[in-house]
């Protein structure tokens, strides 16, 4: 019963997502798809989901906080049905400082030759580098880290419930986030020391077969606007344009904006290069600061008070949407 009411309000979503397409200012119209039934995303379990990760403090390589969490992620990825496993290694980072790298890998479905892989970094930088003050003490990572986790925990919850006939890799990456801080001018080549965990990943997991990945990188903050990023339009513009396609037809235009914009150095970008998968990234864009992410990125402001649930709906939902439309 409870799963046909779930089907049933779905269907009434993307009847009446069809129903605005004609009047989308933000419409593209190569990207227009048939919708099929899906279950409905529940932004307040993701909320609940990003909390829970908030509540054991900044997620910092090497601390308690990082294993606790790490520990809570598997465990949750597990009672859900997923195959969870975790590469764990030492890799060096920004200073010459070792960290213990825990990559956590859970599988759905593997037997099915059609997969897509669902990726998002849960680490969190360990100092707020673009704030005004306390530059060098963590900050909670609400949005950037715990917003995609967030997401992709809901739907493995989702997923759980109303069984889906391909395959879903869902990639938690560690040390994305230990890269040379701001304040730092010495040191040479910044990115070097970013995006660990997904390199390693990608370096030693090269052959390895997806029809493609989706990203979602600082998916939670207020008023979030997602554009055609330039690495993901490199390597897979067609999947960017599905995925764009399906969020206006939801009715998520305000978040899915069809502005092309430059490349980003994030997780996709060496998956994409190294192992050949089309990865595209979700990842809040402003043109309005110098470095073109969200406002408070990096910052003591990134805590649980900027997570938005209409924001984890666009985003969840339009996933959520693509997986089922497959």
């Amino acid at each position: 019963m409870a799963l046909t009411g779930r089907w049933t309000e779905v269907s009434v979503l993307v009847g009446l997502a069809i129903l605005i397409i004609a009047c989308n200012p933000n419409r593209n119209s190569e990207s227009e798809l048939v919708l099929k039934p899906s279950p409905v995303f529940n932004s307040d379990s993701a909320h609940e989901f990003v909390a829970k990760q908030v509540a054991f403090g900044p997620r910092v390589p090497a601390s308690e906080p990082h294993q606790s969490c790490g520990d809570y992620l598997v465990s949750s990825l597990e009672r859900y049905g997923f195959e969870v496993t975790e590469q764990v290694d030492s890799v060096a980072s920004f200073g010459g400082v070792i960290l213990p790298l825990r990559n956590i890998i859970a599988t759905y479905n593997l037997t099915n030759p059609k997969r897509i892989i669902l990726a998002a970094h849960w680490d969190t930088r360990p100092y707020a580098d673009r704030d005004d003050t306390l530059k060098t003490i963590p900050f909670d990572g609400a949005n950037d880290g715990a917003s995609g986790v967030g997401v992709l925990l809901e739907i493995a919850r989702t997923i759980a419930a109303n069984p889906l006939n391909i395959g879903v890799e869902i990639m938690l990456f560690d040390i994305e986030d230990q890269g040379r801080p701001a304040y730092d001018s010495d040191t040479d080549d910044p990115e070097h020391y970013y995006c660990l965990g997904s390199r390693y990943w990608a370096n030693v997991s090269k052959g390895h077969k997806a029809e493609y990945g989706i990203l979602l990188d600082m998916v939670g903050a207020e008023n979030a606007r997602f554009t055609m990023e330039g690495v993901s339009m490199q390597y897979a513009e067609p999947i960017v344009r599905k995925v764009w396609g399906i969020g206006n037809q939801l009715g998520y235009s305000d978040q899915f904006r069809y502005n092309r914009t430059s490349h980003i150095v994030d997780d996709h970008t060496y998956i994409n290069e190294i192992v050949g998968i089309p990865f595209i990234d979700i990842i809040h864009y402003d043109a309005s600061t110098e470095t073109r992410f969200w406002t408070k990125w990096h910052t003591h402001e990134d805590d649980l008070s900027v997570i938005d649930r209409k924001t984890l709906e666009a985003v969840g939902q339009t996933v959520i949407q693509t997986l089922y439309n497959e």
